[in-house]
This record gives structure tokens, sequence and C-alpha cells, in this order.
């Protein structure tokens, strides 16, 4: 589970140091060290960066490239809710442009951005596999499907107000 949003300052070497050292601290083991730093804080610290650099010995530009090159490493911190919303063909023939902007207006976050109180994250993502439920989202895991605006504007409802998420029908 990532760490919240008040304790991202207080990163840890010693956790940055563990998880490269788990993972044998070779060139061919950076992306499971990033991908397990990232699931540790919810992203990819710069200060992450330079100790793995350190610890293998290799550039933090090319820790850095790995990490841009990858669209599943986020440099930022993402918001308490992470939204992500589907464009494969289905959704996308199905109102996902629409679903999008309605999303970014309850939100107040577009696609790749977090919202300034922090509390949702909006992804773009090609497809979520859910063809049959499109247009579709999902929010923190849970796959939302055959969506409207109202139903959107509903979630997003739910979420800010911290409800238990009810199937919509």
């Amino acid at each position: 589970m990532a760490i919240k949003a008040k304790d991202r300052e207080q990163l840890s070497f010693t956790v940055i140091d563990a998880i490269a050292h788990k993972h044998n601290v070779q060139p061919g083991a950076v992306i499971p060290a990033l991908q397990e730093i990232q699931d540790a804080y919810g992203y990819i610290p710069p200060v992450a960066i330079e100790r793995i650099a350190e610890n293998i010995g290799v550039p933090a530009s090319e820790i850095y490239g790995i990490v841009t090159f990858y669209s599943q490493f986020r440099l930022e911190p993402v918001g308490e809710n992470l939204i992500k919303v589907c464009h494969g063909t289905a959704c996308h023939l199905s109102g996902a442009e629409r679903i999008a902007q309605v999303i970014a207006q309850a939100t107040s976050a577009e696609e790749g951005e977090t919202s300034q109180d922090g509390k949702f994250t909006v992804e773009r993502v090609a497809c979520l596999g859910c063809c049959s439920l499109a247009p579709c989202i999902m929010v923190n895991n849970e796959v939302r499907g055959r969506l409207t605006p109202e139903s959107v504007n509903k979630i997003v409802s739910q979420v800010q107000e911290a409800e238990e998420l009810t199937p919509i029908k």
C-alpha cells in the first residue's frame, strides 16, 4: 500500500536501500526494484533514483531513462484516489472522451494530473480489458462500467464522501 501524503516527506534511505539490495543490486534488477519502491511510496521519489544508482554503480540518468520509458512508473505522487479512464476502442466508441471530461470537471483534475487537494489522480489508459462494460473506469482498483455522465458524477461524489461504492446497474 502506498504511503499517505503526510508521510511522503519522511522517505527513508533504509527502505530504498533495502529494496535495492533485495533485488541483488544488479542492472537487470532495476525494474523490479523500481516497482517495489513505487509500491512502497506510490511513486518513484527522485532520491530513490539516486540511491539505486549509487547501489548499482550506474548513472542516475540511466535509471531515470527507465522510469520515463515505462508508463507504469510515476515520478509524482498520486492522489488519495486513482481513477483510470479507459480509452480502448470499445470505450472510445461508447463515449470515453465525454466520461473523461465529466471526471475532469468533477475532480478538478485532467487526465495525467492530480487535483490540487490531492484527493484524485486521473490517468488515461489504453484498455482495462472490460470491453463489454464500455465505457468504463477503474477507481482504486475497482472497475466501474456502462457509465453515463450522471453515474460518473455519482461515483466521484461517493468517493469524495468516502462512502462505500455501490454497483451501478
